[in-house]
């Protein structure tokens, strides 16, 4: 099997992801994930897609992600893989989008407006 070549997004990062047969080492930016991705939470986000279509250590992860927070990054990382999957094996897809694995998060930081502390947030009214 070529390796398969597949992008996740989140919020402002960006997940780019090399799907491969191997023993199911998972590589992001040249670390080991799990001391890439230390929160137990992070790990099983990670895991999850191979989880649900019972692939766990057929295939080696190798991720490159910029961009945003820890968990944007494994939020983007989690899609990319599970593209790559669907792109593997068309019958991954079901069990996949029933947990919404499928779909791209859509949730973006709104921008700050003038005249405004953040983007809704007030200055503090005197009355007096």
């Amino acid at each position: 099997m070529e390796p398969i070549t597949s992008l996740g997004r989140r919020k402002t990062s960006v997940a780019r992801v090399i799907l491969s047969e191997g023993d199911g080492s998972i590589f992001v930016n040249g670390v080991e994930g799990a001391e890439y991705f230390p929160v137990l939470t992070q790990q099983f986000k990670l895991k999850q897609p191979f989880k649900l279509t019972g692939t766990e250590g057929k295939y080696d992860v190798t991720i490159n992600v910029d961009g945003g927070g820890i968990t944007g990054q494994v939020e983007a990382a989690r899609l990319g893989i599970a593209r790559a999957l669907v792109a593997v094996d068309e019958a991954h897809k079901p069990a996949l989008k029933a947990e919404d694995l499928m779909t791209r998060n859509p949730h973006e930081v709104e921008r700050k407006k003038f005249g405004r502390k953040k983007a809704r947030k007030r200055y503090q009214f005197s009355k007096r």
